[in-house]
């Protein structure tokens, strides 16, 4: 892992996962109405910096609950339409939410660690530069979906471990979002 601080300039690109990144993930669950959404500490204020930092930030996340019948693809826009509400009234801004709301065993393209999401994003947007992209998330498939597509790769997580194991997949280890945004 790089010791350095993470060098962008304005053009970049912010590639973030949801759930343990932006809102606290249920154990063993699947964050299936708003009132369950629960804003990590210091999310909010990230967001806002994370908008003075980087010209795009998209949200990329797995959302197999819609896949399994737990919640619809209705339901699921209404918490993002809510998460980017609260996230633009703090002062942050989301360009785009993107999600895959296959099963894992289907293997399709849009599910991380697969790039999916990442085209379509750079489809919305063609001014997105892999290279001058960062993906942060909390998991191997985020910093797998990361490498894949040439981007630094930031794990925010609490657990050395996961960092140790996989240190070539990681560029970066924050203990949250806040840290992350504050080093820039």
């Amino acid at each position: 892992m790089n010791l350095q601080r993470l060098q962008i300039n304005p053009s970049w690109t912010l590639f973030l996962d949801r759930d343990g990144v932006i809102n606290r993930r249920l154990a063993g669950d699947y964050v299936k109405k708003w009132d369950q959404f629960d804003f990590l500490p210091g999310v909010l204020d990230a967001m806002q910096l994370f908008h003075h930092h980087f010209r795009r930030i998209i949200i990329v996340s797995n959302q197999q609950g819609v896949g399994k019948g737990l919640m619809t693809e209705i339901e699921l826009q209404a918490i993002h339409h809510q998460m980017t509400a609260e996230i633009t009234k703090s002062g942050g801004k989301v360009d785009s939410v993107l999600y895959s709301p296959h099963l894992n065993s289907e293997l399709s393209v849009m599910r991380k660690p697969n790039i999916g999401m990442a085209l379509k994003a750079r489809k919305l947007f063609p001014d997105i530069r892999f290279k001058q992209s960062v993906m942060a998330g909390d998991s191997l498939s985020d910093m797998i979906f990361g490498k894949r597509c040439g981007m630094k790769t930031v794990l925010i997580s609490h657990e050395s471990t996961l960092a140790k194991m996989y240190h070539r997949q990681i560029d970066y280890l924050y203990p949250d979002l806040i840290s992350f945004a504050n080093d820039l």
